[in-house]
């Protein structure tokens, strides 16, 4: 499995979103937020819950956030010092008594929530690495682009109708054709009869309906202050089809014409804004990923899903927020695990002074990659940022074996000895440090590795992938590096076939004679 950050990362802390239709007025928003602000708080170990009604910047007054806070991590998850306090009560079994994990308090919160048919709902972690945009927030960020936003919310609908199916959890799409407005048809023809234009149409909504701000002052003595006077419907008028379709607008002439002769009004639904990226409309599909399932697939998923859609020439699909970003860093990684062995080959081609040795050393780095995947996923850890970051780290210290076994054994050829009795010799005198280096190696990442507490599951994924990769690999290591030196060395003697010389004397040798 691949992930952009571990999925499974217990906090101690988790956020609720919560979408309500539109149309609802900030009042209704904020009783509901506290109907559901109850009902987080009687969540079984859910300590501290904080509400916010109405969206952040940018959002819509319908939407809303609750922030929960859990039990302290000691007295809900197996810890060491828990279960240390237990064997000195004399109950050892207290520490895997009564727990429960982020998770499973998210999941009962969805299905409590699960009560309210016309709300949308977003659990998740908090997040911790802040990503641009708004799909960066959860794990899949998935965008419709095209010219008519009605197919994409249709497009964007049918994907997350298949989310469980496809494997995603609180998938929803980002704007809803569930904005009521009106919608005024003119009727071409009549407004040519009697002399109105579009113009003039457009003017009396935007005063009668929309409001002016400027239609004239009011001065107060009392203060010596001036106040724009505002003309406007009342709320309950400019709602009204009937009362719009009776407001009157002037023709060319000066006559009023009543708006309901010559336009037609039709309730609608529509959406509340029109997002763009690249100058093209677009939908996102947001949602996080199920337990099991990991990002990387996911977002496979959900390509060959979109081109199930047949959608028409024009619209188009982008991964975005964490996806994209997985995409990226994987491609960065690499990048940067290819410039890793290329300086560490020029560095020991230096110190070796030989380009055939470092070679050698480096052979140990492909047979530890693939115990480093193992571990990964004997674990139950997925390839993620930090897990990478620890093959990297893995990188810098897999061929150490092979460079105090090559060091020693150049050292006993150069003192005389036989190629063969040199091999014999210099493994079995550093077989010894080795395992010492090892074992401390393993023993410093173990901490991290066992460690318990809020985000140990971040650094967990660094510690498997090093231990892992450097313990399984170390006895083909230990096997490789004698057999691979001795072949390279007969390959080398080979290509430049040379009189029999000491090894110590090769160096030294002219090329000419």
């Amino acid at each position: 499995r691949q992930d952009y950050l571990p999925t499974n990362v217990d906090d101690g802390q988790f956020e609720v979103r919560v979408t309500a239709p539109e149309g609802i007025s900030l009042a209704a928003v904020d009783h509901l937020m506290r109907t559901i602000e109850a009902k987080v708080q009687a969540t079984p170990g859910v300590t501290l819950v904080l509400g916010t009604s109405g969206s952040d910047y940018g959002g819509s007054l319908s939407q809303g956030r609750i922030y929960a806070q859990l039990l302290p991590f000691e007295k809900r998850v197996f810890s060491w010092s828990r279960l240390l306090r237990g064997l000195l009560h004399a109950d050892p079994m207290e520490a895997f008594r009564h727990n429960f994990s982020q998770r499973d308090v998210m999941q009962s919160v969805r299905q409590e929530l699960a009560q309210y048919r016309d709300l949308k709902f977003q659990i998740n972690n908090v997040q911790s690495i802040n990503l641009s945009g708004a799909g960066g927030r959860l794990d899949i960020g998935f965008v419709f682009r095209g010219p008519e936003v009605e197919k994409l919310v249709e497009y964007a609908s049918a994907l997350v109708k298949r989310g469980p199916e496809l494997g995603l959890l609180d998938a929803q799409v980002s704007l809803q054709l569930n904005r009521p407005e009106l919608r005024l048809e003119v009727d071409r023809h009549r407004a040519a009869d009697l002399n109105a234009d579009i113009q003039s149409i457009a003017s009396a909504m935007r005063l009668m309906v929309g409001g002016d701000e400027r239609v004239s002052r009011f001065h107060d003595a009392e203060v010596n202050e001036d106040y724009d006077v505002e003309l406007r419907l009342a709320e309950g008028s400019r709602n009204d089809p009937d009362t719009i379709s009776r407001l009157y607008v002037p023709t060319r002439t000066g006559k009023l014409v009543r708006l309901d002769n010559i336009v037609r009004v039709q309730p609608a639904q529509s959406v509340s804004q029109i997002n763009r990226l690249d100058r093209q409309r677009q939908v996102m599909m947001q949602a996080s990923v199920a337990p099991g399932y990991g990002l990387a697939d996911r977002n496979q998923a959900l390509i060959e899903a979109a081109r199930d859609l047949n959608m028409p020439a024009g619209y188009s699909t982008l991964i975005t927020g964490r996806g994209r970003e997985l995409e990226r860093t994987f491609t960065e990684f690499l990048v940067a695990f290819t410039l890793s062995v290329i300086f560490m080959y020029m560095i020991l081609a230096s110190l070796f002074e030989s380009i055939s040795h470092p070679f050698t050393i480096l052979l140990a780095l492909p047979l530890a990659v693939p115990f480093a995947l193992f571990s990964l996923w004997a674990t139950g850890q997925s390839l993620n940022l930090y897990s990478a970051l620890g093959m990297l780290v893995l990188f810098g210290v897999v061929k150490k074996n092979a460079i105090l076994q090559i060091d020693h054994m150049n050292a006993l050829r150069a003192e005389g000895t036989s190629k063969t009795e040199a091999i014999l010799m210099g493994n079995r005198d550093r077989l010894r440090p080795i395992l010492m280096t090892t074992m401390a190696l393993v023993g410093g990442m173990l901490p991290l590795a066992l460690g318990t507490g809020p985000g140990a599951e971040e650094r967990r994924a660094v510690a498997v992938a090093v231990i892992g990769g450097q313990s399984l690999s170390l006895l083909l290591t230990l096997l490789m590096a004698p057999v691979a030196y001795s072949l390279i060395d007969d390959l080398s003697v080979w290509l430049r076939p040379t009189a029999k010389v000491p090894f110590s004397n090769r160096a030294l040798r002219d090329p000419s004679d």
